[in-house]
């Protein structure tokens, strides 16, 4: 989101994390805003029988967690490198001043973050009123326009069949079920295992 440089003029510091290792717990208090350099993190929440419901997946030049860090509240979710990964951190005083004195990058930060509310009310709804194939369908789509907003080619879903469960309240066996019928249907296809939408 923010180039590099200005991140490190800003005072950035890069860290390294391995695949599952902890970031930051839900409940702990925002000091940091947080970059994607390298790998990806996930953005969970376990509830008490060590279910996840993935909040979201953020990959190289993405920003998590950063909300809270306006309106000086604790974390909502956990933190987990999704696979090794590399980020860049700057502290919360530092993201604010950087953000006053950027009206630009103030308002591209600003339109990320309306889109990701926008896509969180769309799988809300999802989740709350609608089948499994409807869901995993409306995941696909938000992915699709996300990465690919022209909607050209197939999108290569770089999401495992868990992680499609754990975004969109399902069992994984709901998820493989559910994508057979779809291929069936011609909506998704289903290539060496690879799931092209």
């Amino acid at each position: 989101m923010f180039h590099r440089d200005l991140l490190i003029t800003w005072g950035g510091i890069f860290r390294k994390y391995q695949k599952d290792q902890t970031i930051f717990y839900e409940g702990d208090k925002a000091m940091f805003y947080y970059e994607v350099i390298e790998g990806s993190v996930k953005m969970v929440n376990i509830n008490e029988d060590g279910k996840e419901f993935i909040q979201g997946i953020f990959k190289c030049g993405e920003s998590f967690g950063e909300p809270v860090l306006l309106i000086d509240e604790p974390y909502p979710a956990c933190a987990v490198a999704n696979e090794d990964c590399v980020l860049i951190r700057i502290t919360r005083e530092s993201f604010v001043q950087l953000l006053k004195e950027y009206p630009d990058i103030h308002l591209s930060f600003t339109r990320i973050l309306a889109k990701r509310l926008y896509n969180k009310s769309l799988m809300s709804k999802e989740i709350s009123s609608y089948g499994p194939e409807h869901r995993i369908e409306t995941l696909l789509h938000i992915l699709k326009k996300n990465i690919n907003p022209l909607n050209v080619n197939k999108l290569k879903v770089d999401l495992s069949r868990q992680q499609i469960a754990d975004m969109t309240g399902l069992r994984v066996e709901t998820v493989i079920r559910c994508m057979k019928k779809m291929q069936e249907k011609g909506i998704l296809n289903i290539e060496k295992g690879k799931v092209y939408y």
